[in-house]
């Protein structure tokens, strides 16, 4: 038999294989993994792992199996009907909110909303995150902290989760995990790294987010009736 002469049959790529990824089919995707890792599905060091995948990815064929183990968004009904935390109003992802101090300090405090990634860099520096009194429009926050002979300190309120995955080179890199009772609560997750330096988040005594919202509800109850 002339094998030559057999007709070819090639096998057709999947369709998504070649089509190509647009902002939108990456964003899309790192919602979902960023909703497994506030529910606990994805560790911290396997949320970044996939997130940096979702960025290289050229293709949607690539960026389908790093979901494909995971529940879409809001998969399941009625999840946050009674929630006793009252989220601001979600807004469409935008960039990283930045705080960088060289040389200098840079503070977020006070009643502030929260976006979902923020990067702070510390080069001989000091960062302050102070998220007690902040207003959460999301879940899940991811805070990406880099320290170079300074420091990043991060503080959170008792009642929600902590968690962190980074290391320190000849310096300190500790957050203190929490897992809130209630699974609604906000998920802060704290990443990076710190050289000669130090990157430290953990809760507030006595700083409860529920208290906060009491106070606004109060707050705007009385201009109301104003």
């Amino acid at each position: 038999m002339d094998l030559e002469k057999q007709p070819q049959q090639p096998v057709a790529p999947a369709e998504t294989d070649v089509i190509r990824a647009s902002d939108a089919d990456r964003d899309r995707i790192a919602d979902i993994l960023r909703e497994a890792l506030a529910e606990g599905r994805l560790t911290a060091d396997e949320h970044a792992e996939r997130i940096d995948s979702v960025y290289r990815a050229k293709t949607v064929g690539e960026l389908e199996p790093l979901v494909r183990d995971l529940p879409a968004p809001g998969g399941e009904p009625g999840a946050a009907t009674g929630a006793p935390y009252a989220y601001a109003p979600e807004q469409a992802a935008g960039p990283a909110e930045n705080l960088v101090a060289i040389f200098s300090s840079s503070t977020r405090r006070g009643r502030w909303r929260v976006g979902a990634r923020t990067n702070a860099v510390s080069l001989f520096g000091s960062v302050e995150i102070d998220l007690t009194e902040a207003l959460f429009g999301q879940r899940l926050t991811v805070i990406n902290a880099t320290s170079v002979f300074g420091s990043v300190e991060i503080r959170v309120p008792e009642n929600i989760s902590l968690r962190g995955s980074g290391t320190g080179v000849f310096g300190s890199f500790e957050v203190r995990t929490l897992e809130s009772a209630d699974p609604e609560a906000p998920v802060v997750v704290v990443n990076g790294f710190s050289v000669f330096g130090s990157v430290e988040a953990k809760p507030k005594r006595g700083k409860f987010i529920t208290d906060l919202q009491d106070r606004l509800r109060k707050h705007l109850d009385k201009h109301l009736d104003g």
